[in-house]
């Protein structure tokens, strides 16, 4: 839903810039470093908004690249992680169960102690 509606903001976006380009058409000086030309206002501002997109566009893939690298490392880490605890419970699995086992031993060892003799 939420990309649907960053479309219908864009192709809205599109449509008003569009529409303000047409309406101005003359010519205008564009100054450069270097010297002076005159251009279709249409053309400055349909360029303008282009690079602005382009720029944009550019940030956005950069933070994505980044965002999916970190992603993955976090997710080695947490599998890592996720390993040493299964080991780890699978240590004291063990630890238990070898306890029960001597405390088991001890109590028959008790009873069999405590047993008259007849």
């Amino acid at each position: 839903m939420k990309t649907q509606w960053a479309i219908l903001l864009g192709l809205i976006l599109a449509i008003v810039i569009a529409i303000f380009a047409v309406v101005n058409v003359d010519a205008v000086p564009v100054n450069y470093l270097f010297g002076e030309a005159q251009w279709p206002l249409i053309l400055v501002i349909l360029g303008s908004a282009l690079l602005g997109a382009l720029v944009s566009g550019m940030f956005a893939i950069v933070r994505t690249f980044t965002l999916s690298r970190k992603v993955k490392a976090l997710e080695a880490e947490k599998s890592k992680r996720d390993a040493e605890l299964h080991a780890t419970q699978n240590e004291l699995s063990v630890y238990r169960e070898r306890e029960t086992s001597t405390r088991s031993a001890e109590l028959n060892h008790e009873e069999s102690m405590n047993k008259p003799t007849l």
